[in-house]
């Protein structure tokens, strides 16, 4: 039921305001270190080898998810849209369904690889988190370039006439 509601909601072209971009990233890394700050923080090397991968990782996918969505810019109005590419969409459900399997196995598979199920959690939740936020960066970079190609264009060529002088 939720799936074709979000497919339909992002379909559709919306208003992309870059000068508030930055909000969305800032409350995820809240939210973050707020759920983190709970936890003791991963002091043994496969632990923080984890969440340096997730991090990693993260940024990676976040990137990806920024490149697949569709900036427009209005040629009169210098309004900004953005809208999910289908390819982006299957993207995020196959992460979703993939972040599920893998936090099953992991679980499951954590003694044996000396890793904590806190720890686990917690690279899941930065991956995610660094997934958010570096999309937000890419598309506020890409946003705006497009922004000031498009005003770049709107400019006159060359100099102003100069006037004619009557003698």
């Amino acid at each position: 039921m939720v799936i074709p509601i979000l497919i339909v909601r992002n379909a559709r072209p919306r208003r992309l305001r870059i000068e508030l971009l930055w909000v969305r990233p800032l409350i995820f890394i809240v939210l973050m270190g707020g759920a983190l700050a709970f936890v003791r923080p991963p002091l043994d090397t496969p632990d923080v080898a984890l969440m340096i991968a997730a991090l990693a990782i993260g940024c990676a996918l976040g990137w990806l998810r920024g490149r697949s969505m569709r900036i427009d810019v209005h040629p009169e109005t210098h309004d900004l849209t953005a809208r999910a590419s289908p390819i982006g969409l299957i993207f995020i459900f196959g992460l979703l369904a993939l972040r599920y399997g893998i936090r099953g196995v992991a679980i499951e598979t954590a003694p044996v690889m000396h890793l904590s199920v806190l720890a686990i959690a917690d690279a899941l939740v930065l991956m995610a988190v660094a997934m958010m936020v570096v999309q937000g960066v890419e598309m506020w970079l890409r946003a705006r370039r497009l922004l000031a190609d498009a005003q770049a264009a709107n400019l006159p060529k060359g100099p102003p006439p100069m006037p004619k002088i009557i003698t």
